[in-house]
């Protein structure tokens, strides 16, 4: 039988993207381009083993906001800010299994860029999101940051957490994602590492005084 999805080469093995079976040829060329595939997809799994980290020239420079600087010591002063947002994103992208990694890069960006202008001229100006999934995404990040306020208040009489540190945590989790991904329009491989961090079945410590879902030491 032919592929399925070329109708020229053999078919040599199952595509569960499309229930259907393919040419490895295809396979490999359309893997995470127009291929969903899912992430337990043994072909996939294999790929993954072989596949070399992207090269900072595949990376747009525009997208990392290098005039952003995020440092070693901010990174461990705002540990706990930095898991918080990542759980935020572990919970968007579970709760959404269409959310691809480029998704979550937008909402990043979008949210990043929010933020920057908000330090810079102190202008509060709400970027628009492509799409509800979006929307949910930024929604959640920003219910975090609330929290961490929240909580932070809560625990120690005020709030030290400034825009600009949301800015810095959005920017490193940006630089993050380009760095886990393919770069491919449905790659997940972001996405599964934020699963990596959260198993599902495994909630992380919460600050159950202020019901909150940041992590605490």
């Amino acid at each position: 039988m032919s592929c399925a999805i070329c109708e020229i080469r053999k078919e040599k093995r199952f595509c569960p993207a499309i229930h259907g079976r393919i040419c490895p040829q295809c396979c490999g060329e359309q893997r995470e381009v127009t291929l969903d595939c899912p992430i337990d997809c043994p072909y996939l799994l294999q790929a993954r083993e072989h596949e070399k980290p992207r090269s900072s020239d595949q990376i747009d420079p525009a997208g990392l906001f290098l005039q952003v600087e995020v440092s070693d010591q901010f990174m461990y002063e705002k540990e706990h800010l930095l898991m918080g947002l990542t759980f935020a994103l572990a919970k968007s992208a579970r709760s959404d299994r269409n959310l691809h990694d480029q998704d979550l890069i937008a909402v990043l960006s979008i949210l990043a860029m929010s933020y920057e202008r908000r330090v810079n001229s102190g202008l509060h100006y709400e970027q628009p999101f492509t799409g509800e999934s979006q929307r949910r995404v930024a929604g959640e990040i920003e219910t975090m940051v609330k929290e961490y306020r929240e909580a932070e208040q809560q625990h120690t009489g005020f709030s030290t957490l400034r825009d600009s540190d949301v800015l810095k945590a959005l920017v490193f989790l940006v630089r993050l994602a380009h760095g886990r991904t393919s770069g491919r329009p449905k790659a997940r491989a972001f996405v599964e590492f934020l699963f990596a961090q959260f198993p599902e079945k495994q909630s992380p410590v919460v600050a159950q005084e202020a019901g909150s879902r940041i992590i605490l030491p």
